[in-house]
């Protein structure tokens, strides 16, 4: 096992561009022969400082061909110098956990194996990202670099070792290469008990009379081993109480997205039983959804929810808050939580990296993405399970104040506090990618005419209107290190204070996916039981006419409506 170092000629592939989540395609893409270590090969080299002597964690959320990137890793790892690798029990590392792992033993960045809620499978996704030594997302100039080596490479080095046995835990030599293989799940508990109050949580379980009932739902993604580990093991809560645990390299065939269409056994199973509080988080674990009987919390009321409670419910926060930020498209929910707490409040593109600068710079403690990501300065990722507890405690902390409150007291009472933000979000999948872009171009044009602000906009089925305050492409410069980010989602600002946006994701493997977002805000009382859906028709209908979504994208329906109430879901969702 001498390592030796072999120089493997190769020649670039075309669209190895990295974004924040890392690179996302097909499977069968990156079985390619020399794709993967292409890539690989580009990171090691691109890494700042370079890769000599440094140290990496690396794992991912368990979909399929994970073991066998991970092997290629090691093993071009070795020929680049790399001196160690952590390395999670069977490559598993939820992202929250690698984040944790990469900061609290000071290593040098990190690799995850993932596509985080995009679907596993051999004909379904994978994804390589690279994560820096604060724990987060390589930030733009990081990944333009590994870009370039991709669009120039001619070769990369790959060491003459034997595959590692990564189902055991404990420190191996591989070669050159130094190995600590942990079990994925110890460290981040470990840094869970730091933060939040169990005792507090535990009594609420278990001393509440009668006891409120839990689901955990996994959706047989990687934090299914964390999720019995808090919910039984700590918690001490019945088997019954988690669900799709086992994580799975297709994820038992289903999308492992925490939203009310895929995360549809949970729901399902909340509402025939009557669970007081479920939740579900996403393969590899970043993300979450808060459902408990008739009561669906969108992501922009819970990162609200959580600021307002977070210095009362959670003892990290008992020193104060930092500040609090959320990405553009969320709702301002969290804005007016902190104008009334006194806060310094960012609205930042939608990336978590952006997140990361304002929280190493000391001013941001908690903040948001209304795509299921909520997270705070703990680490330097969106955390799905954080977001889960944080809930939990706040739930604890409610019950000590009224016996019994649930989900649906606790947001009743935020709104008649605040107000509500109405939002609701309609997801377009796999659009043709020249048609999505027609479409925001067309946008475009009619934002640049000089009658559109001040002109009125009128619904099809009523006689509701909006006149146009603003409307423009989302531009941020970064208050810390002055980067400039443009074209980050195009908005219609109304003077009532309505917002509709339009964006393009790029968290998919393949076409575009076309988000649409609406939001209204209402401090009338007897609004605040109703569902989005029925107070946000008349400006979704707007949104529908002026972009001509359906014209462009060829979509009568989306895929996925994010809403306040799963009736209305099933209406609407083909």
């Amino acid at each position: 096992m001498s390592g030796q170092v072999k120089t493997i000629p190769t020649k670039p592939f075309s669209g190895q561009k990295p974004g924040t989540s890392g690179l996302r395609k097909k499977v069968k893409v990156f079985q390619q022969e020399h794709y993967t270590e292409n890539f690989v090969q580009a990171i090691f080299t691109a890494m700042p400082g370079g890769s000599q002597g440094k140290t990496l964690v690396l794992g991912g959320d368990g979909r399929y061909f994970s073991p066998e990137a991970a092997q290629i890793i090691l093993k071009i790892g070795a020929a680049n110098g790399i001196s160690k690798f952590i390395l999670g029990q069977n490559a598993l590392l939820s992202t929250p956990a690698v984040s944790a792992l990469i900061r609290s033993l000071k290593t040098d960045g990190g690799i995850l194996l993932t596509a985080s809620h995009n679907p596993g499978g051999p004909d379904e996704d994978f994804g390589i990202k690279f994560n820096i030594s604060n724990g987060g997302p390589a930030p733009e100039e990081v990944t333009n670099g590994i870009y370039k080596v991709t669009e120039t490479i001619t070769e990369y080095k790959i060491a003459e070792l034997p595959d590692l046995d990564l189902s055991k835990t404990g420190d191996f030599e591989l070669g050159p290469l130094k190995i600590t293989i942990v079990d994925p799940v110890s460290n981040y508990l470990s840094l869970l008990k730091e933060i939040f109050d169990f005792d507090l949580i535990s009594s609420w379980l278990h001393n509440t009379t009668p006891k409120p009932t839990v689901l955990f739902d996994a959706l047989n993604g990687v934090t299914g081993p964390y999720g019995h580990a808090i919910f039984v093991e700590t918690l001490g809560l019945p088997e019954s109480s988690v669900q799709q645990c086992v994580p799975m390299s297709d994820f038992g065939g289903s999308h492992p997205d925490p939203n009310l269409t895929y995360a549809h056994a949970l729901v399902e199973r909340v509402e025939k039983e009557n669970i007081e509080f479920g939740a579900a988080s996403d393969g590899d674990g970043d993300r979450n959804m808060i459902y408990g009987k008739g009561a669906f919390v969108t992501p922009s009321d819970s990162v609200a929810i959580i600021a307002d409670w977070a210095e009362k419910a959670i003892p990290y926060f008992k020193g104060g808050i930092k500040g609090l930020a959320r990405s553009m498209p969320t709702s301002g929910a969290i804005d007016i939580v902190a104008k009334a707490k006194g806060l310094e409040v960012f609205e930042v593109p939608t990336g978590w990296k952006f997140f990361g600068n304002l929280m190493d710079a000391g001013r941001l403690s908690i903040c948001g993405e209304e795509s299921f990501g909520t997270g705070s300065d703990h680490i330097r990722e969106k955390d799905g399970v954080w977001a889960i507890v944080a809930w939990m405690s706040i739930l604890a902390a409610a019950n000590k104040e009224q016996p019994g409150a649930g989900i649906n007291d606790v947001l009743l009472k935020h709104w008649k506090k605040y107000g509500r933000s109405f939002f609701s979000r309609y997801d377009y999948e796999g659009c043709e990618s020249e048609g999505a872009e027609a479409m925001m171009d067309h946008l475009r044009k009619v934002f640049a005419s000089s009658d559109f602000a001040g002109s009125t906009l009128k619904a099809t089925s009523s006689d509701a209107s909006f006149k146009v305050a603003s409307a423009d492409d989302f531009a941020y410069t970064d208050p810390i290190d002055g980067s400039v980010s443009t074209k980050q989602g195009l908005y219609i600002k109304f003077e009532d204070g309505s917002r509709i946006i339009f964006r393009l994701s790029g968290t998919g493997s393949s076409g575009a996916t076309v988000r649409l977002y609406v939001e209204k805000y209402s401090q009338n009382e007897s609004e605040y039981g109703l569902d989005a859906q029925v107070g946000l028709k008349p400006l979704i209908e707007v949104a529908l006419s002026i972009s001509k979504l359906q014209e462009y994208t060829k979509r009568d329906k989306p895929n996925v409506i994010t809403v306040s109430h799963v009736a209305v879901l099933k209406d609407f969702v083909c």
